[in-house]
């Protein structure tokens, strides 16, 4: 098939000309990273460049995909080199968190599981290791920090409830909320969950630190101990 090169395209459906005139909202997924990509290779233009890194995601994910690729993945991308792959990975970081900033600005306060799950969903749903947070909280149950306690299976023995209130106890929190994902994207407790949420509240009970929730995180759904009667 023969290459289509930029300046093939009608000047108006060029990205950078497409933005001008429309706004950046007007701009397809793979027209905004073809802003951002800037200069295809010799086989492919920005846009087409563009496409390909999307297609890299998760089916159906999108955009949403680019937080979740490695450089190593991008770089094997004709045209993807370390600058390149680098700047994709920032936007996917920023994507992040510009998602859980705007969960925080909506809600500013924790003080449900829907409002713990949006702030995190995108950011663990796809993850391929557990990973074991701890939202440390004020009287008013807004965040004070946010702690990755540890990466793997979560379980009685991986996860210690004494990093966790040393955490807490520094930062004043008067409450916590423990939040991990299971890469089989199910959120159903298992066992280790159930015995973990009992440690964790068991100590924090002798320290005056509530534990107030544990919400486990599956692909777009979620469970929470205190919702199904489990704390």
């Amino acid at each position: 098939m023969e290459h289509i090169k930029m300046k093939d395209i009608p000047a108006n459906d060029r990205p950078y000309e497409k933005c001008l005139r429309l706004g950046p909202e007007g701009l397809s997924e793979a027209e905004l990273l073809a802003v951002i990509i800037r200069t295809g290779s010799r086989n492919s233009s920005s846009l087409k460049l563009a496409q390909k890194v999307l297609e890299l995601s998760y089916p159906g994910d999108g955009i949403l995909g680019l937080c979740r690729l490695s450089l190593e993945e991008l770089k094997k991308l004709e045209g993807i080199g370390t600058v390149k792959g680098i700047q994709l990975l920032c936007i996917g970081e920023l994507s992040k968190r510009i998602s859980r900033r705007s969960a925080v600005a909506r809600s500013g306060v924790f003080d449900s599981p829907e409002s713990v799950a949006e702030y995190y969903m995108e950011e663990v749903r796809h993850l391929q290791q557990e990973h074991l947070y701890a939202m440390l909280l004020n009287t008013k149950q807004t965040l004070i920090r946010d702690l990755l306690i540890s990466k793997g299976t979560v379980n009685a023995s991986l996860a210690s409830p004494r990093e966790i209130f040393i955490e807490a106890l520094r930062h004043q929190a008067v409450s916590i909320i423990l939040v991990h994902n299971h890469p089989s994207g199910d959120s159903t407790p298992s066992r280790d969950d159930t015995l973990l949420t009992r440690r964790v509240r068991e100590a924090g009970n002798l320290i005056g630190i509530q534990l107030l929730d544990h919400v486990v995180i599956g692909d777009n759904n979620f469970c929470s101990f205190k919702k199904e009667g489990m704390l």
